[in-house]
C-alpha cells in the first residue's frame, strides 16, 4: 500500500514541477524588456524558478504523503511512533545538496548583476539624472546636444547606444527605475550614484520611482522614450540650450544634493565619456 502511494505522489509530483516550470513561462510576468541587461536579468529570474518549482514541489509532496499515510487512525490516540535515532549519509545529502545549490545559484546572479554594472567596450552617453520632490529631470551635456546643454523632465534616449545614468537627489532618497530597464538604483542627497542601460527596443515606458519619499510618491512619475538614434540625434540639437519647466538644471548643491562646498559644478560631473 506504501509502495503504490509512493509512485502515485512521485508520478503527480513530477507532473507539478514540470506544470510550474512551463507556467512560469507563459506567463507575463513583467514589462517587455527594452535593454540588453533585461534579458540578461529576465534569464536569471527564469533560472531561479526552474531551480525553486522542483524544491517547493518536493517539500509540499513529502508533508502531504506524511499526513496522507502516516496520519493518526481511530483507536491510535495513544499510540507512539517508533524512535529514530538518524541518518548520517541522509543528514549529509540534504545539506550539501541545498548547499551547493545555493553557491551555484548565488554565483551565477553575481555574474548577472556584474554584467549588467560593467562598463562595455565602445563609447557611451552620460544623461544626469536630478530627483527631488516629486519630480525627475534629465540633463543632456553639449556632447549630445551640440550645442548648450538641455534640460527636460521626460527622458529621450537612442536606440543601441549604451547610456551612464549619473544620478542626483535635491532631498530625500529616491528610486531610479525603468521598469523595462530590469535595473534600478536609488538617488541619495550628497552622493552621486550611476547606472548603466543599453536600450534595444523602440518606444516609450514609465519610469517611477520606488522609494517612499513622502505624501506625492505615487505622482513622481514620468516616461523614458527609446527614439532611432537618427530621431535622437535630430531632437538633441533641436532643444539645445532649452530647460523644460520645473526642471532642475544642475548648477547648484541644492539641486544636486551635493554636499556644502562642493561647487557649482557638482552636478557637472561626468558629462561626456568616450
Amino acid at each position: 500500500m506504501q509502495r503504490r502511494a509512493l509512485l502515485i505522489t512521485v508520478v503527480l509530483s513530477v507532473l507539478a514541477v514540470a506544470a510550474g516550470i512551463v507556467l512560469s513561462y507563459v506567463i507575463d510576468w513583467f514589462p517587455v524588456a527594452a535593454t540588453t541587461q533585461a534579458h540578461e536579468t529576465d534569464t536569471l529570474y527564469h533560472v531561479l524558478v526552474i531551480a525553486s518549482v522542483p524544491i517547493f514541489v518536493l517539500v509540499v509532496a513529502m508533508i502531504l504523503y506524511c499526513v496522507w499515510q502516516f496520519r493518526m487512525r481511530p483507536g491510535e490516540e495513544e499510540k507512539d511512533g517508533p524512535p529514530i535515532h538518524g541518518h548520517t549519509g541522509l543528514e549529509v545529502l540534504w545539506t550539501a545538496v541545498p548547499a551547493a545549490l545555493v553557491v551555484g545559484l548565488v554565483s551565477y546572479s553575481f555574474v548577472v548583476l556584474h554584467n549588467n554594472e560593467t562598463r562595455p567596450k565602445g563609447p557611451e552617453i552620460v544623461v544626469q539624472v536630478y530627483a527631488r520632490q516629486f519630480q525627475w529631470s534629465f540633463k543632456y551635456p553639449r556632447s549630445i546636444t551640440g550645442g548648450a546643454p538641455a534640460s527636460t523632465t521626460q527622458l529621450y534616449l537612442p536606440n543601441d547606444e549604451q547610456v551612464l545614468f549619473k544620478i542626483h537627489s535635491a532631498d530625500v532618497i529616491h528610486g531610479f527605475w525603468v521598469p523595462a530597464f530590469r535595473v534600478q538604483i536609488d538617488a541619495v542627497p550628497g552622493i552621486t550614484t550611476s547606472l548603466r542601460a543599453t536600450p534595444d527596443r523602440v518606444g516609450t515606458y514609465p519610469l517611477v520611482c520606488t522609494v517612499l519619499c513622502g505624501a506625492g510618491h505615487s505622482l513622481m512619475r514620468t516616461t523614458a522614450t527609446v527614439m532611432k538614434p537618427e530621431a535622437f540625434q535630430a531632437w538633441a540639437r533641436s532643444h539645445a540650450g532649452t530647460t523644460a519647466a520645473g526642471a532642475l538644471t544642475g548648477t547648484s548643491g541644492a539641486e544636486t544634493g551635493s554636499p556644502p562646498g562642493a561647487g557649482p559644478g557638482a552636478g557637472e560631473a561626468g558629462e561626456s565619456a568616450g
